[in-house]
């Protein structure tokens, strides 16, 4: 069994579903203060899908959880299965194209559960992870993911290289980020299939991975410092990913009448120095 806690993250694995649930602690003082609110409808939702619910104190969730910061909940799961790379070949939406991050190597678990909390609202189909010198799905990551890691298709690879390299066997690009890329980030086309590859805190891509990367993309730094924090960095460059492939879906959307009128109007000449 693992340790599951936060109201966000208990939340999500209960919502997702793929979690099997052996019984839900709760902090008695919160729920005797009349301060629970989304606690109780949480409570309320794990006995409608028939999980078992135990009122303890504060300090008793503490010593389960290991910390403080529990927020009066503290879920018993059974461990989350992780997916064969295999797995991440097709979409999640039929027909659109994929977008995958994969993580060489990142350590930090708060650093991970904010790229997974990314991850999932810029709409990735999948994340691959290393199982070795990766921080693990752990409750502190689940917790920083906000529960986001409940829903994401997560795959776990002995040998990221070896990953990369059957992905690149099924069409996708292999896109790097480091602070010496050859372009930068914006100026990339994201709209096709592609893989997003972070590098660890600090020290970045391996070079075996960097290798192995099609493009080497980088993010312009107009201050003193060289490098954004990965999480930060991974939060810039899939939200760009997917404004663009937002806008393609848009531009597909429009109807034909509207983009031929658009791409028939005269284009207005742009003065510039020297122009009368």
């Amino acid at each position: 069994m693992e340790i599951l806690y936060g109201v966000h993250s208990v939340e999500e694995a209960l919502k997702a579903g793929r979690r099997r649930f052996d019984h839900v602690l709760v902090a008695r003082e919160r729920l005797e203060a009349g301060q629970a609110g989304r606690l109780e409808r949480l409570v309320a939702a794990c006995r409608q899908a028939g999980i078992r619910v135990r009122q303890e104190s504060r300090d008793q969730l503490t010593q389960v959880a290991g910390t403080a910061g529990h927020q009066g909940v503290v879920a018993m799961v059974r461990a989350a299965e992780f997916l064969s790379i295999e797995d991440l070949f097709e979409p999640r939406q039929p027909g659109q194209p994929r977008l995958v991050l994969a993580l060489d190597g990142v350590e930090d678990p708060q650093n991970l559960g904010a790229l997974l909390r990314v991850a999932d609202g810029a709409g990735v189909d999948g994340v691959v992870l290393t199982e070795r010198r990766s921080a693990p799905i752990s409750p502190v990551a689940v917790k920083a993911s906000a529960g986001a890691a409940e829903h994401l298709r997560i795959a776990r690879v002995v040998n990221l290289v070896r990953a990369l390299e059957e992905l690149k066997e099924q069409n996708l690009w292999i896109i790097g980020l480091d602070e010496r890329g050859e372009s930068d980030y914006d100026q990339f086309d994201f709209t096709g299939d592609c893989v997003l590859v972070l590098g660890r805190e600090g020290a970045g891509l391996h070079d075996l991975v960097k290798r192995t990367c099609d493009h080497i993309l980088s993010i312009p730094m107009a201050g003193g410092v060289s490098s954004l924090n990965v999480s930060a960095a991974g939060a810039v460059v899939l939200y760009e990913a997917s404004r663009q492939r937002r806008a393609k879906v848009r531009e597909a959307a429009r109807p034909a009448s509207t983009t031929a009128s658009a791409s028939s109007k005269p284009q207005k000449k742009q003065k510039g120095l020297g122009s009368v």
